[in-house]
């Protein structure tokens, strides 16, 4: 029996992993370890909760205002420790964070193969988005198989001369997650929504913002296209899940808690929103797992980053580049929000980003790998 660690610690790893832990189960040949770091603590361990999935380990690994250097290594000591007790026989990361890189560095100190979910997305600049640009940039030096989602990433793989017997085309298996969602499932959801004040209507916004490169200034310009927006289109609801970091949450409940048609909520579960990325009008976000699922449900995606290495959707016309420029936000939002939603629909089933099977095309080549 082969012993794989499937390492995981924020809530999009826990998501697009776990379609492939469920189904690395079925296979009696694999015991299947998984290991929560918890960068996200509450968000990783919620989301597994859905998919009936406990951690083996977790590792608590966050402090307060802790720096990237001090989580680094915090993640290494503890995930060594893992490594000299078990006898483990693959690693699986998905990503890429700083749960990402350890995983990937501390297995190949222990001479283990690394297979990397998601293998690939590259922006080509460090900064855009920080750190995981380089965070993946690094992994992929360490990986034995990169399970790329699309043929963009697999040809960014071919470029940095990773070998191609270790690259394999599979789908992202964030569209695996979504077949997850019984209709059980999705009726609670709804009704929590609406015990929130959320209506799932025609005029239904979504916007989550968080990432560490637009924390400070351009959270302010974002904040202040979001404030004008409210006072222009008062016959929409914007809901915000606000992230727990407080250079985040504090500022956006400054900003935004005492306007009427905002609703702020606590970071939601997997399945409500899902919910909300459903019906919603359009989506504003700088999350790299929205860009992946909304399409799926026809909305329109502006993303306000700068770069992304999702640029599938964009060239595909389902996403858009708004940065963090208040008057673009406000233009490329208004130019959605004053039509009817029908107007503005995608084609959802051209999703660029899978099709629900990559899960099984990863545990297939996983089997094959220790075949050969």
């Amino acid at each position: 029996m082969k012993n794989i660690l499937v390492i995981l610690g924020t809530r999009p790893e826990a998501i697009k992993l776990a379609p492939v832990i469920l189904e690395l189960k079925k296979d009696k040949r694999y015991n299947i370890l998984v290991c929560n770091t918890e960068q996200q603590k509450e968000l990783s361990n919620q989301t597994l909760e859905f998919f009936g999935i406990k951690a083996d380990y977790k590792l608590d690994v966050m402090l307060p205002n802790q720096t990237l250097a001090g989580v680094q290594s915090r993640i290494l000591d503890k995930l060594s420790v893992i490594y000299q007790n078990n006898k483990i026989d693959a690693t699986i990361v998905q990503g890429d964070t700083m749960t990402v890189f350890c995983g990937a560095l501390v297995s190949f100190y222990n001479k283990i193969p690394v297979f990397h979910v998601e293998a690939g997305l590259r922006s080509y600049d460090l900064f855009e988005p920080f750190p995981e640009e380089a965070m993946r940039q690094m992994t992929a030096r360490l990986v034995d198989l990169h399970f790329a989602p699309t043929i963009k990433s697999e040809q960014a793989l071919l470029n940095e001369h990773i070998d191609r017997k270790k690259i394999f085309l599979t789908g992202n298996t964030v569209i695996d997650a979504l077949s997850c969602l019984s209709s059980s499932i999705i009726a609670e959801s709804e009704l929590v929504l609406y015990q929130k004040g959320i209506k799932l209507n025609d005029k239904l916004v979504l916007i989550t913002a968080h990432r560490r490169e637009n924390h400070g200034e351009r959270l302010d310009n974002i904040l202040d296209a979001i404030t004008e927006l409210t006072k222009k289109y008062t016959d929409h609801q914007f809901v915000i899940p606000v992230h727990p970091n407080p250079n985040v949450h504090d500022k956006i409940y400054k900003r935004l808690n005492a306007i009427e048609n905002v609703i702020l909520t606590e970071p939601l579960d997997y399945p409500k929103l899902v919910c909300i990325m459903k019906n919603a009008k359009l989506v504003l976000t700088d999350s790299g797992g929205i860009q992946e699922e909304a399409p799926t449900f026809g909305a329109p995606v502006f993303v306000m980053r700068y770069e992304t290495e999702r640029m599938e959707g964009v060239e595909a016309g389902f996403a858009k580049l708004v940065g963090a420029d208040t008057n673009k936000i406000i233009s490329e939002v208004s130019n959605i929000l004053s039509k009817d939603k029908k107007e503005t629909r995608l084609d959802g089933s051209k999703n660029p980003y899978g099709d629900g099977n990559a899960a099984k095309r990863i545990t297939n080549i996983i089997e094959k790998f220790w075949e050969n």
